[in-house]
Order: C-alpha cells, then sequence, then structure tokens
C-alpha cells in the first residue's frame, strides 16, 4: 500500500495565478493540468494542488511549506519574491536555530518559512509543516506518532522537545518524520493564536483500490469529522482527501466527466465503482 500524498492550496478562483507564481520561484518546476476547478502542479519535482474552491476558506500560519536554502542569494532572492503583496510574521534575520530564517504569508495568504540549510539534512526541497496551536497546543507529539502509524513506508526521523529549563518543557520544539517517503514537519506553538488548521490547505491521499481508500477513511475519520466529496477533518482538525488514484483519468473523459462529478457531489467517502460506471 503506496500512496502519493501532496498537498492542497484552496484558492480564491486563484489557483492558476498562484500555481505560475510559485512555479516561476523554482527551478525545475511545471504547471501540468489546468482545468476551471483544479490546477495541479509539480515544484522540484513535488506535487501540488491548487483548488479553486470560494472564498469559504483561507489560509493561515497553521500550516505552512518550509524552504531549505543553501546560499545567501536563494534565500534572499526567494524571500524577497515571496514577500512582494505578503507580510513578514518573522523577519529574515539570525535566529537561535538558524544563521539566516524568516516567515511569511505571502500575496495569496500561504504561509512560509525560509531557512537557510542543508539539503540533505531534508532532502525534499518544499517540506509540509504543522502548527500546533490553540486547541491542539502539545499534541505535535501525538499527531506524529498517529500519522507514522497510520501511513505505510513511514517513520520519526527525530522529535526535539523543549528542555526543562524553556518555557515550552516537554512540547515538541520541531519534529521530522516521513509519510510514505514523504517528508513532513511539526512544532506546537504557544500563544494565543487566532487560527487553527482549516481546509485552505488539505493533504490529498492517491488511492488504488476502494481498500485503501476505506482504509485511510475509517482511520483517519476516527474521532475526526466526515465531509463531502472525499475530505474529512482528523482528530486533530487537519484536512484530507482521500481520492481514487484515477479520479483525473475519468475527469478528463469528455463524455464522463459531468456525470463523474456529479456523482463524486453525492458522496462522502469516494466509491470507486461508481464514479467508474457513472
Amino acid at each position: 500500500m503506496k500512496n502519493s500524498i501532496y498537498p492542497c492550496l484552496w484558492f480564491d478562483g486563484q489557483a492558476k495565478a498562484g500555481a505560475e507564481f510559485y512555479c516561476s520561484l523554482f527551478k525545475n518546476s511545471k504547471v501540468i493540468t489546468d482545468s476551471p476547478m483544479v490546477v495541479n502542479f509539480e515544484i522540484e519535482g513535488q506535487k501540488f494542488m491548487g483548488l479553486n474552491g470560494g472564498p469559504m476558506f483561507r489560509f493561515n500560519p497553521s500550516i505552512s511549506l518550509f524552504v531549505t536554502c543553501e546560499t545567501d542569494d536563494e534565500i534572499s532572492t526567494l524571500w524577497n519574491k515571496l514577500l512582494e503583496g505578503g507580510s513578514a510574521m518573522m523577519p529574515l534575520d539570525k535566529y537561535e536555530w538558524s544563521e539566516k530564517y524568516g516567515f511569511l504569508q505571502d500575496r495569496f495568504g500561504v504561509a512560509w518559512q525560509i531557512m537557510k540549510g542543508k539539503f540533505s539534512e531534508v532532502n525534499q526541497k518544499i517540506t509540509a509543516s504543522l502548527l500546533f496551536v490553540g486547541d491542539q497546543y502539545g499534541r505535535a507529539e501525538h499527531a506524529v506518532k498517529f500519522y507514522t502509524e497510520v501511513f505505510p513506508q513511514s517513520s520519526i526521523q527525530g522529535i526535539l522537545l523543549y528542555q526543562k529549563d524553556e518555557p515550552q518543557y516537554g512540547k515538541v520544539k520541531h519534529a521530522q518524520f516521513l509519510l510514505n517517503e514523504k517528508v513532513f514537519m511539526a512544532m506546537d506553538g504557544a500563544g494565543d493564536h487566532k487560527f487553527q488548521f482549516n481546509e485552505a490547505f488539505s493533504f490529498v491521499v492517491e488511492c488504488d483500490t476502494q481498500k485503501e481508500i476505506d482504509y485511510y477513511w475509517t482511520t483517519l475519520t476516527e474521532e475526526g469529522q466526515e465531509s463531502r466529496c472525499g475530505w474529512l477533518k482528523d482528530k486533530f482538525g487537519v484536512s484530507w482527501q482521500i481520492i481514487p488514484a484515477i479520479i483525473g483519468q475519468l475527469m478528463s473523459d469528455s463524455q464522463k466527466a459531468s456525470r463523474v462529478m456529479q456523482a463524486v457531489m453525492t458522496m462522502n467517502k469516494i466509491d470507486i465503482e461508481t464514479l467508474k460506471n457513472a
């Protein structure tokens, strides 16, 4: 059971503009498919989805994209381009954990952490980073252990906890883990934050069989919440889309696409055979 996992970014009609902007910032990047609802694109070999979902959900810093840059020129150029029309939450500067680091939201609201470091320490250019705040504060370690149990080919690469002489003793300062060979990060964030995980940033899980869809749906909705069209929230409030890998193929069939979409709209958990027979 090996499934592709990748981020989905919820835009208000700006998915193509967002995809083109992000692809312009990184080498080896391109828009793969472009439709009125969905834009799929790749950055440095990593897949992303942009969804024109409307104004219901807005990005916030609960999930950010962490980028490792190896040179001063690279980090400065990327920071300046992402900051155009956006806002800095932590200025690009020297910090205890890095000689150069910054945290910002870009013109679309997507949060980015830009840090100078060694690519070999992550082996992935862009990494989704989950920030556990508010009601979820202190649950980062539990979440990392849960996710690495749910997904195959997964492992915890490291969990760094705050020590006794630090204010957040016992909480996660930084964690790095693999889910289906993709790197993720997590941390706890103290303070009175006014945001939480929401549907603006979700993770897509592509499944080859109905058995896989059933497994992820059942496991991730335990203590979580079912939604429509393959969407769910897990017990930490993180949103996932559990979809069949063939959905793109079905949606590209001009004779079946509208019927497939109508079928999807009637479902919570996706049923592959129903889509095939639509």
